[in-house]
């Protein structure tokens, strides 16, 4: 079976990236495989994650290259070298350019800590979106994976989880029963579910030539 191969974008201490880790390693994530992790700084705990799984990892950072646009080229070459088929935004905390989604269009997937469209958008990231959805008084807050489009977590939603807010939550508290309730269980799951998607077009794309010269088909 031709599996889908992964890289995970990440920024910091890598718990999403372990789940996705842990899920390969479970069979949970069968039909693709993550072939490399890419860090937005070089002092991400994530890298030491990675090392430890034994995958290939990364750095691309714009204090040290200077620009966005010299970053997106930076990750345009790792993606190219490692032959990667999607990517996984996990707790990544740049934001990518359109010219960059759009090559990627339906490729990249990433998890945000709220059930969108509530409590997202640019800026919004980490306890910040905990403490909105506690000032607000929420009752049932949760994790939400998308696709990744030009517009931050604009994309079409794949997967959603809710969790509930409890009256002695700390934006700390929630944010840890949002990744074990929720993120933890739906990333690894809609990786898989896209992951799945694009290993059957590459299987037909590695059959059409045969079938092609099979039936002498143009």
């Amino acid at each position: 079976m031709l599996k889908t191969r992964i890289a995970v974008f990440v920024s910091g201490g890598g718990t999403n990236l372990q789940a996705l880790i842990d899920a390969e390693k479970a069979g949970i994530i069968s039909s693709g495989e993550i072939a490399l992790v890419v860090a937005s700084r070089a002092d991400a705990y994530a890298l030491e994650r990675a090392k430890n799984a034994g995958i290939p990892a990364a750095v691309a950072s714009k204090k040290e290259l200077g620009s966005q646009q010299a970053v997106e080229a930076r990750l345009n070459q790792l993606l190219a070298e490692h032959d990667i088929d999607m990517i996984v935004l996990a707790g990544y905390l740049s934001i990518l350019s359109a010219d960059f989604t759009k090559r990627w269009d339906k490729r990249i997937i990433n998890v945000h800590p709220s059930l969108i469209p509530a409590f997202c958008g640019e800026g919004m990231y980490g306890l910040k979106v905990h403490e909105a959805a506690l000032n607000y008084g929420v009752k049932v807050s949760g994790a939400t994976v998308h696709y990744v489009n030009e517009i931050a977590d604009g994309g079409e939603i794949i997967l959603q989880k809710a969790v509930r807010v409890c009256k002695t939550d700390t934006p700390q508290k929630l944010q840890k029963r949002i990744m074990k309730q929720a993120e933890w269980k739906i990333l690894p799951a809609a990786a898989e579910l896209v992951a799945a998607r694009l290993a059957a077009e590459k299987a037909v794309q590695a059959a059409e030539p045969q079938l092609k010269a099979k039936y002498k088909l143009q």
